[in-house]
């Protein structure tokens, strides 16, 4: 879907313009997204199997939760949406820790360039996987996978190339974030 998106500089200030993400895409203009991460109490993290008709990385696992910011949105109000949207969770601003924000660009084709900053959430997991409901747009399959096998996969070569391939530092953050947490 294409919406309306504020761009960034390539430090992430607010440029005060805002575009189509369609536009922000094609042109590698930086703009903001929100990740949420989830955890649960026993030491596991929820993944998300992209979409099979996203235009990147579909089918690979992904963080829990991820989104652009409509323009002008608030970023805590954004991520709660997203939540919403793609998993069926109703959360509050006060259920999200942010740890950081992160600059990505990956360039997946000549008009298909992202160049963003992920506001980055953890939030504790405290309903059942069965009581999420995925966006079947968006989301192919939910799973909780422990600390520990995600860490095994992540620095495994081959089982790494099941997943959005996200800097290796940044996978890094997320986990010890989370075991700080647990």
């Amino acid at each position: 879907m294409d919406e309306l998106i504020d761009i960034l500089d390539a430090n992430g200030n607010p440029l005060g313009v805002s575009r189509m993400k369609s536009e922000a895409h094609r042109e590698g203009l930086f703009h903001p997204t929100v990740h949420i991460w989830f955890f649960s109490a026993d030491g596991r993290i929820l993944i998300q199997q992209r979409g099979k008709h996203k235009d990147t990385y579909p089918l690979l696992w992904d963080v829990s939760v991820a989104g652009h910011i409509g323009a002008g949105e608030n970023i805590e109000k954004s991520a709660v949406r997203e939540v919403s949207e793609e998993i069926g969770l109703k959360i509050r601003p006060s259920d999200l820790q942010k740890i950081g924000v992160f600059k990505s660009v990956q360039k997946h084709s000549e008009s298909l360039i992202d160049c963003e900053f992920h506001h980055t959430f953890l939030a504790e997991l405290r309903v059942s996987l069965e009581d999420l409901s995925k966006q079947e747009s968006e989301v192919g399959d939910l799973k909780l996978i422990s600390i520990i096998q995600l860490e095994e996969e992540l620095g495994n070569e081959e089982t790494l190339k099941k997943y959005v391939p996200h800097s290796l530092d940044y996978y890094k953050t997320i986990l010890s974030e989370v075991k700080k947490l647990l």
